[in-house]
């Protein structure tokens, strides 16, 4: 049985049942322990104590999940034998269980990734439930199209149909609700899924499976499969009964996602990294633009794909929007997740990631840098945990290393510029471009420079918005294929055109 500080939050009693046993993988509707018999630990990065022991996936059990989901498929029970007012309904019925257990989750999700307990509840499960409300409108939507082709005697139509199984591999920063923005799109399409959740943060994946039983999904359309990236997630990318992989992580896993899956030329979807450009002009509302910019780079403790990390500041109010920045980064509240007095940033997800983003730290004192604020691992009672100070650097050149890789933790460096040709030029000189943003009271700029940065999602006068009906995606290495809206329905479906002879 876990144990917890006396400090945080009374767990729910089915948390408390949950985490007291070895969590089993799930495929055909059954749970089931892992083939070998292995199992992994998943801790709690407020402590760095144990959490749970879950199932380890290998070969043997992603053969046994495929076959499961591949069966399904191929019996039609989702796709074929359910009307799409039916899946509809199923997928509605998904989004009211998740409302109704976000304590449950919002929990699993605190203890598994540290993030504060509020956060998960409020924001990653809500979202997650409205992301499965907006696509349960869709199977009844998903429709081809007549074409008039100049071929005589000839009618032509196309059907637009699911791609079949889907292995779906998700990061640790948004647990479910990053895990919900692959499978809501796959599963209004039609398709099967099997879920690969980060063997960091694997407790709410496994915790789904009662709630798609009790929607009315049939026995194999949703399977998981909790394992290491290196072996279940290899297995799944390479095997040659997964029609489609959807992945969300590093640009460096999805280079080799893209060898593994040449095998039989599944589909692929890849939604990767980003060091996204944060754009401040003198003529902006200052103040909203520092509290702006602090919470593009500190919200979810910098563990976004979209985090703000290059601040350019045009240099009349560079001193003013740093010290402003610096005023807010004071107020921020660091501490356990799940602890009783709320906290705004909780630690980042392991020993391994700690080490990474003091690395990045170091690397910018050594560049010459001054940190404005934080700049340290926090000690003293937060020493057993994952904690890092919300850190501003300045002083740092565009192409230092702190300045060009993505780091995915609490660090910001902020530049001055003088104009809009440079600004632009120095924004778009990156590998990624996952997103951007820039603050101004001016339209006409604002809609020039949007025009021209080059990154999937651009925000004015705002940061990190998004919703279930706007596309969402990147250029450049990070990533290619859209999640959300319309065009996260093509991305799991196939176009089938049909040639009928019409004139006997």
């Amino acid at each position: 049985m876990v144990t917890l500080p006396k400090n945080y939050i009374d767990l729910h009693p089915e948390v408390e049942a949950f985490l007291s046993q070895t969590l089993p993988m799930y495929y055909g509707g059954k749970r089931a322990p892992a083939q070998s018999g292995k199992t992994f630990e998943t801790v709690d990065p407020s402590t760095g104590k144990l959490l749970a022991n879950i199932a380890e996936a290998d070969q043997a059990d992603v053969d046994l999940a495929v076959q499961a989901a591949r069966s399904a498929y191929e019996t039609g029970d989702w796709h074929l034998k359910m009307t799409p007012s039916e899946r509809s309904s199923c997928i509605w019925k998904l989004a009211e269980l998740l409302e109704s257990h976000k304590d449950i989750l919002g929990q699993l999700d605190a203890l598994d990734n540290g993030k504060p307990f509020a956060s998960a509840r409020d924001v990653d499960v809500f979202w997650s439930a409205e992301h499965f409300r907006y696509f349960a409108g869709w199977p009844t939507k998903i429709e081809g199209s007549t074409i008039p082709v100049s071929t005589p005697g000839m009618f032509n139509y196309t059907l637009r149909e699911p791609v079949g199984v889907c292995g779906l591999i998700v990061p640790w920063n948004y647990p479910l609700l990053m895990a919900s923005w692959k499978m809501a799109p796959a599963l209004a399409a039609g398709n099967y899924i099997v879920l690969k959740p980060a063997e960091q943060t694997s407790l709410s994946a496994l915790y789904l499976p009662k709630l798609f039983e009790e929607a009315g999904f049939p026995p194999g359309v949703f399977n998981v499969l909790p394992g290491l990236g290196h072996k279940a997630g290899a297995a799944l990318v390479a095997h040659h009964g997964v029609n489609k992989i959807g992945f969300t992580g590093s640009t460096e896993v999805a280079k080799e996602i893209l060898k593994s899956s040449t095998g039989n030329l599944k589909r692929v979807s890849l939604e990767l990294g980003g060091k996204s450009p944060n754009i401040i002009f003198a003529d902006a509302d200052l103040e909203k633009a520092s509290v702006g910019a602090t919470w593009a780079i500190f919200g979810n403790n910098g563990q976004s794909c979209t985090a703000g990390s290059r601040l350019y500041i045009e240099q009349k109010v560079f001193d003013e929007v740093v010290s402003g920045m610096a005023d807010e980064t004071k107020k921020i509240k660091v501490g356990p997740g799940m602890q009783l007095e709320p906290s705004h940033l909780g630690p980042v997800i392991s020993t391994e990631q700690m080490n990474r983003v003091m690395g990045y730290i170091k690397e910018g004192y050594d560049s010459g840098g001054e940190a404005v604020s934080g700049g340290q691992r926090i000690e003293g009672d937060l020493s057993e945990g994952y904690f890092i100070q919300p850190t501003i650097f300045k002083n740092i050149d565009d192409e230092a290393k702190i300045n060009q890789e993505e780091i995915f933790g609490p660090v910001v460096c902020a530049m001055p510029f003088k104009d809009s040709n440079e600004i632009l030029q120095r924004a778009n000189d990156t590998q990624f471009g996952l997103a951007a943003g820039l603050w101004t009271k001016d339209v006409n700029k604002a809609h020039q420079i949007a025009a021209k940065l080059q990154a999937g999602t651009i925000w004015v006068n705002t940061w990190g918005n998004t919703d279930a009906a706007s596309p969402f995606g990147g250029y450049k290495q990070s990533g290619h294929g859209r999640e959300m809206g319309k065009e996260a329905i093509e991305l799991y479906t196939e176009l089938k055109s049909v040639w009928m002879r019409i004139d006997g």
